[in-house]
């Protein structure tokens, strides 16, 4: 258990939120500021709603009075939302249930009404409500914390707007609280803004690794920066609906590793044991473990506690989703067997015909003869009784499993809790700097003290896996599925590399609803904004093509 955790989090789980916010999915109306209510503003419990907003749902936890309408609250987690829309669509991740909205992912073929799409935009624009509130309760306020409170506040409605714009593209644009329903942006304008604003934020941060713990830093708005600037051609392209340029983008590659080798340089870096940084003690010390190291690595932590954090859609989903009752251990006693691996994921790791009756082979049934058999520490998978093609989506056997997120402890103690979990979400780690500087100098940026043989190196060294003479960009987007799979990250890479939707031929099992795959529109490479958000909201066109 989080020896601060508590006192950090217990405000946001009152229920004596003054502000009385709203967000609804098909009207993001806010609520009204009057006198009494702005008499109230209570500035510390804001800010940690802001931040409690990431790993809850609500005012009760693990359910009850959620913040975002129109979906079932355990869906509307900003963690499982992010999931979901950036690893179902892919070449990573498959799920085996049925509910509404989760085939269509599976599938490439959502529409305006996916229940998760609808979910993750409003709780992007609760989350967003939040910030703008408190930046506007506390503008004429000077003193030092509140500049450094307006400075995180920035960086994380920067941040909402950052995925509103690579997943939405064209979106409802507001930095104040008013009842007028909010203009669009496009979304070219929306990367000239995310980028102005991070960097303005930025000066008032807390320096590298001086936060408090779950607190961002400036390490934090100069990873979010490189992530900007490599997706900045995509971001900046106008494309038609058949993903004809209609008006050209710009490279940011300089810039992309400029501010990744910040980070490289910054007091993080890559912590000894990969899988410690997905284990119930990776706060380190705030857990109570010597042996966890993990913080070395994380650069923005979002915060899971078995006790004080309960959700059924921060870490808990990302081990019960892809855990069943015959993987062990699991370290909860959640195991919902949905998400497992399409065999597109595993053949990065095997890119040979696998050897059915060598006895290190993995079907054998545990993890870590896995990572043995593929000198990877992060080939993290579970087959015994599974199959490795899918023939049956449905069926969760059908796939091998994925063991990379535990609710177990890298010092062997108990964890605070036998159902919900310690784990804390890595949201941002400094490995991520290593692969967007090896990209963008591969793509034409200059070598800056290191090259980007070096920078991928680093990360096959410290996995215990064979080191490379040469790279290439498209090992790098291989790099990228061994590194970060079933982070949430995919979709982007994808789609900057032009291997997610249009024309590409670039296939994997089950991609656009076929066995073997088949391409899907370009259009798809953003999703539809909500119906019912169009209904609400006289200023908004749809996304071209839905």
């Amino acid at each position: 258990m989080k020896r601060n955790i508590s006192t950090y989090f217990v405000l946001a789980l009152t229920g004596l939120f003054t502000l009385q916010l709203t967000s609804c999915v098909g009207d993001l109306d806010v609520e009204p500021i009057d006198e009494s209510v702005t008499q109230s503003f209570e500035q510390d419990l804001v800010f940690t709603k802001i931040y409690s907003s990431l790993t809850l749902t609500g005012q009760e936890g693990p359910a009850g009075d959620g913040d975002v309408a129109g979906i079932d609250e355990g869906f509307s987690a900003f963690i499982r939302l992010i999931w979901n829309l950036n690893e179902l669509p892919t070449d990573e991740a498959i799920c085996s249930w049925g509910d509404t909205g989760i085939p269509e992912l599976n599938f490439n073929s959502w529409s305006d009404a996916n229940d998760f799409t609808k979910g993750l935009y409003g709780r992007f624009y609760f989350n967003i409500t939040l910030c703008n509130q408190f930046l506007e309760m506390t503008k004429n306020m000077t003193d030092e914390k509140t500049k450094r409170q307006r400075a995180e506040t920035r960086f994380m409605r920067a941040m909402n707007y950052y995925y509103l714009m690579d997943m939405f593209g064209n979106v409802p644009f507001t930095e104040v609280v008013a009842l007028e329903p909010p203009m669009q942006i496009k979304r070219k304008e929306l990367f000239a803004w995310v980028e102005k604003e991070l960097i303005a934020a930025e000066e008032d941060m807390f320096e590298p690794k001086t936060a408090p713990y779950y607190r961002v830093d400036k390490a934090a708005a100069w990873l979010l920066l490189s992530r900007l600037y490599i997706n900045g051609e995509i971001y900046t392209t106008v494309y038609d609906k058949e993903g004809t340029v209609l008006e050209a983008g710009t490279t940011y590659w300089n810039e992309a590793a400029s501010w990744a080798k910040k980070v490289i340089d910054s007091p993080y870096k890559l912590t000894p044991v990969y899988h410690h940084l997905f284990m119930a003690d990776n706060a380190g010390i705030l857990d109570g473990s010597t042996v966890n190291k993990a913080p070395e690595e994380i650069i923005f932590p979002i915060a899971c506690d078995g006790i004080q954090t309960r959700s059924w859609g921060n870490s808990l989903f990302l081990i019960a989703s892809t855990f069943r009752s015959d993987m062990k251990p699991a370290g909860t006693s959640e195991a919902w067997a949905g998400n497992r691996a399409r065999s597109s994921i595993i053949r990065k790791f095997f890119p040979t015909v696998f050897n059915y009756t060598d006895p290190t082979d993995l079907t054998t049934g545990a993890t870590a003869p896995v990572s043995r058999w593929t000198r990877d520490a992060r080939a993290l998978f579970f087959a015994k009784d599974r199959q490795l093609e899918i023939d049956i989506p449905a069926r969760f056997v059908e796939g091998y499993s994925v063991a990379k997120w535990t609710n177990v402890r890298a010092d062997g103690k108990p964890t605070s809790n036998g159902q919900y979990t310690d784990t804390d979400v890595p949201f941002m780690r400094a490995a991520e700097a290593y692969l967007t500087y090896a990209e963008a100098v591969l793509r034409g940026a200059p070598v800056s003290g290191m090259t980007a043989l070096e920078a991928v190196n680093a990360l096959r060294s410290r996995a215990g896996a064979r080191t490379q003479t040469a790279v290439t960009l498209d090992y790098i987007l291989d790099e990228r599925a061994r590194e970060f799979s079933f982070e949430g990250h995919r979709r982007v890479d994808l789609i900057r590399f032009n291997k997610f939707g249009g024309n590409n031929n670039y296939l994997w099992p089950w991609k656009g609803g076929e066995k073997t795959g088949k391409d899907f529109a370009h259009y798809y490479n953003v999703f539809a904004l909500p119906a019912s958000d169009l209904n609400a909201n006289p200023n908004l066109v749809q996304n071209i093509g839905y």
